[in-house]
């Protein structure tokens, strides 16, 4: 009863008052009552109800972006933990616990949007549980997926437990956490990847210059820049509208995580540029490149590929944070634009203008409603638990913790 009434206390909202009436939240709340009349129409008109979909295309934006663009930009999570724990960079520490947060949110976000695209949602757990269909890639996704979900919940529960002050549970887990970002890691390698090879079995269907037998490399290389220039998107954006609950540590940090994340966006960039063009080589679609469809494959090529690798390689050398700043939106645009291009343009390309898809304004909504929930979420929790710094009770353990594991001090290189 007690552990009870310590969350009904601590989940306790303001009074509504005039600071909460921003215009923000005003257009978020416009946004979810929207969203919440058009999942009703949803799930009791159905999917031609509310949706472009057809045969022809029964894959669209809620795929597209809820999911291919959710999983890509929830990478945040994986790399950033792989950076701290595994390679032993420690002096990321401090970008852990919102790059956690954000993959947790990312993942959780795509599994609701599921619900939606599914036509049975009530069977989403059935690959699973009740048929698994082992040779499926598509099993493959949601089980890695759902253990990654599950992951993600377990690295980010200790926050919760230091929030409710729960020290005995909170250790435990904290002693799991190289265990997890490893699995997480293999699982994270596993269904990126994967979600590319969904695409493997429609040759006929996609367009040369986006179909590719090397599908599954692209989309788990791409992944890394895009988790990469999320923390940095994220961090900034943070910087900027949670600065009151940043601690002294997280600010001297931050600007050497965006930094060094900007460098590694950097050669990840430029190596995918360099196993794209392989790719056109090996496939031989040179002449595609004098089509429109070759233009635009240029437009995400040069724009969203190489500048911001360029833009991203002179920001560190002349140590302009705005620079990577910059570079990190064009890299997340980019990635939005490839999972488009591959699930959108590119597919079915050879069909009639009339019998091609585009989304309803009710799937657009639907979209802008699941991305309007995760920033709430988000808001809600960093502004509650311990995201952005320690907790006064538990920075004794942290330093425990880093003596047993022998995380020495890294000097602070970067001006803040």
């Amino acid at each position: 009863m007690s552990t009870i009434k310590t969350i009904v206390n601590k989940l306790q909202l303001p009074p509504l008052n005039k600071e909460l009436l921003t215009p923000f939240n005003v257009m978020a709340g416009v946004i979810l009552l929207i969203g919440a009349v058009i999942t009703v129409l949803r799930f009791t008109l159905g999917l031609a109800g509310v949706t472009n979909l057809s045969d022809n295309n029964p894959w669209g934006i809620w795929i597209s972006f809820d999911l291919l663009c959710g999983v890509a930009l929830a990478a945040g999570g994986y790399t950033t933990s792989a950076a701290c724990y595994v390679f032993g960079l420690k002096r990321y520490h401090s970008a852990v616990r919102p790059a956690i947060l954000t993959a947790f949110l990312g993942y959780a976000l795509v599994v609701f949007a599921l619900h939606y695209d599914v036509g049975r949602p009530w069977r989403l757990t059935y690959p699973l549980f009740v048929q698994s269909g082992t040779t499926s890639v598509l099993f493959e996704v949601g089980l890695c997926v759902f253990l990654y979900l599950v992951t993600l919940f377990i690295e980010w529960f200790p926050s919760c437990l230091e929030w409710l002050g729960f020290k005995k549970p909170r250790d435990i887990i904290v002693r799991m956490t190289l265990g997890l970002t490893i699995f997480g890691v293999v699982l994270s390698t596993m269904h990126q990847s994967s979600l590319g090879a969904l695409y493997l079995i429609a040759p006929s269907k996609m367009h040369p210059l986006w179909y590719s037998s090397y599908i599954p490399v692209f989309f788990f290389v791409s992944s890394i820049a895009a988790g990469l220039s999320m923390v940095i998107f994220e961090g900034t954006l943070s910087h900027k509208y949670l600065h009151d609950k940043m601690d002294a540590t997280y600010l001297s940090e931050h600007d050497g995580v965006t930094f060094g994340f900007a460098k590694g966006a950097a050669v990840v960039l430029m190596g995918y540029l360099g196993i794209k063009i392989v790719g056109i080589g090996l496939d031989n679609n040179w002449q595609y490149l004098l089509t429109g469809y070759g233009a635009w494959f240029l437009v995400e090529i040069l724009g969203f590929v190489a500048l911001p690798a360029f833009i991203y390689a002179m920001a560190v050398r002349e140590k302009n944070l705005q620079l990577i700043r910059w570079a990190s939106v064009l890299t997340v645009l980019g990635i939005v634009v490839n999972r488009f291009n591959v699930s959108l343009v590119a597919f079915n390309w050879q069909l009639p203008k009339a019998d091609r898809y585009f989304p309803s304004m009710m799937e657009i909504a639907i979209s802008l409603f699941i991305v309007t929930l995760g920033i709430l979420i988000f808001r809600f929790v960093s502004t509650r638990m311990p995201i952005f710094y320690e907790h006064p009770d538990f920075k004794e353990h942290e330093a425990v913790e880093l003596h047993e594991h022998e995380l020495k001090p890294h000097p602070q290189t970067w001006g803040h």
